[in-house]
């Protein structure tokens, strides 16, 4: 469609341009079109191919890997150059780009320095990422990376050394950049960038899989490390069954940009809230680590906010509350967990005509703000939003669960984790199988136009365009030789009526 309505624009533009080039100009007044073409992509350069051997992976040198502030991200400490510089970078499933601040900001407490990095190499393009909210643009490069509590393994890696930001970093969240662990397809400036797992599993022995066990808030083993300080693991290249319980239930990735599940039933307290499942997914439902939230399309938003009210009715919460502005408190340690409901999302399994299911908590959806709190109140906010991009399972969501990002096998695999919050009469579940028919069609599939069909409209309105546009250029063309025969003297009005703004 794009392209059709650029030809458009361009046939349009044309037929003006060749009419009003057929009047001989009285002068350098004369009429100019500049037709507009789009800029050249900048030229990339292929990063070299190091391999380095990878040992038998210990996976207890990575349990506890993780640090991060409730509501801020979890992060992993990497190091980048040589010699090796550590820096904190987000752990982030919904993106692509292994970004790191490289100039002073007022947030970072440190930043790369490229030129202490005798391997640092300039790719010589440059990067720009929006957010909904926030910005960073900057510079691409290589450099040799590792994980410190992580393989034993060094690689070269792109890296976007971030030079400007806007609403980015966040005050005292203690990280200095980001890993996006998603697909190529959405890399940026383009899929020819290849993610940092990507250049991992290329360059090194590690298994083409890794695995989140994020530990909220709540968890009491995080207490001594500071009353906001969260943790947990990323277990590269593996599964350590240390980190959950139970069977790990696994859910096919629909497509490999995002990690894309499909959701195929919702329940609050045990009760479907009966929509066409195709609304859950719209336009797609991703698991993603970078955000705190469970965000849901607006439709299922508002089903699930109405069953979760009526639930815990015993109680009466400002509006504000529902819409994630305003906290509800109550005297420490009296939070009435029972009155809230557990919230099932049911996902389409490996078995095509079955699901499982993973219960969460409200120990999970109502997220601890404790830099607010006192130490007479415990203070909370709705972690469930709405959203115009489609489900996000957030951080919030993961918490209660360890979660396996099976790439090799094309799968993400739920179980319960060891340190979810829980009280005595309910924990977080996974559990399975449930029959049902065709649950693919639960996916949502962007409305494809044919081809043929887009040509046709597209040569319709150009000649609808060209109709239109012949009698302006003819009175422009009159207009301009009147102009030429008669030209206005300084003593006569000004012409204030312009035909093209």
């Amino acid at each position: 469609m794009e392209t059709a309505a650029h030809a458009l624009l361009l046939f349009c533009w044309t037929v003006l341009a060749v009419l009003a080039a057929s009047v001989p100009g009285c002068g350098a007044g004369g009429l100019r079109v500049a037709l507009l073409h789009p800029a050249r992509r900048p030229s990339q350069q292929g990063a070299p191919r190091r391999r380095r051997a990878a040992r038998s992976v210990t996976f207890v040198d990575m349990i506890d890997n993780l640090r991060g502030k409730s509501g801020q991200g979890y992060y992993v400490e990497m190091a980048v150059g040589t010699p090796p510089q550590k820096l904190n970078i987000l752990v982030d499933t919904g993106s692509s780009n292994f970004a790191v601040g490289a100039a002073a900001h007022p947030f970072l407490r440190r930043y790369y320095h490229r030129s202490l990095s005798t391997s640092y190499r300039d790719l010589g393009r440059s990067v720009y990422v929006p957010y909904t909210q926030g910005r960073w643009e900057g510079e691409l490069g290589t450099d040799l990376v590792s994980v410190p509590h992580g393989p034993n393994v060094s690689l070269r890696a792109n890296i976007a050394a971030i030079t400007q930001s806007d609403r980015f970093f966040i005050n005292g969240s203690n990280w200095e950049g980001i890993l996006g662990l998603a697909y190529a397809e959405i890399a940026r400036p383009d899929e020819t960038l290849e993610p940092f797992f990507d250049s991992l599993v290329r360059q090194t022995n590690v298994p083409n899989l890794f695995s989140l066990q994020l530990c909220g808030a709540g968890f009491t083993q995080n207490y001594s490390l500071g009353s906001a300080t969260v943790g947990g693991s990323m277990i590269i290249g593996g599964i350590d069954p240390s980190l959950y319980v139970g069977e790990v239930w696994y859910t096919p990735i629909r497509r490999e940009w995002y990690y894309e599940v499909i959701i195929v039933r919702i329940e609050v307290n045990g009760q479907d809230l009966n929509m066409d499942c195709k609304e859950y997914n719209y336009d797609k439902s991703i698991v993603d680590s970078g955000t705190t939230n469970l965000r849901l399309p607006r439709k299922v938003f508002q089903a699930a906010v109405k069953a979760i009210e009526a639930a815990s009715s015993t109680e009466q919460f400002p509006s504000g509350f529902w819409l994630g502005e305003q906290l509800v408190c109550w005297q420490a340690g009296t939070t009435p967990w029972h009155i809230f409901p557990v919230i099932s999302l049911y996902l389409m399994s490996e078995n095509r005509n079955q699901s499982f299911r993973i219960s969460i908590l409200p120990q999970q959806y109502l997220r601890p703000v404790e830099d607010v709190a006192s130490a007479q109140e415990d203070c909370y906010k709705f972690a469930v939003s709405q959203s115009s991009t489609g489900t996000v399972m957030g951080a919030v969501i993961m918490e209660g669960f360890y979660v396996v990002f099976d790439r090799e096998r094309k799968r993400i695999g739920f179980a319960v984790s060891t340190c979810h919050v829980h009280d005595e009469f309910r924990t977080a579940s996974v559990e399975g199988p449930f029959h049902g028919v065709e649950l693919e069609d639960c996916g949502y599939n962007i409305p494809q136009t044919d081809e043929s069909t887009l040509m046709t409209i597209a040569y319709i309105m150009a000649g609808i365009c060209a109709l239109f546009m012949l009698p302006l250029c003819l009175m422009v063309c009159q207009w301009r030789f009147a102009r030429c025969l008669h030209p206005l003297g300084t003593g006569n009005f000004a012409d204030d009526i312009s035909l093209l703004k």
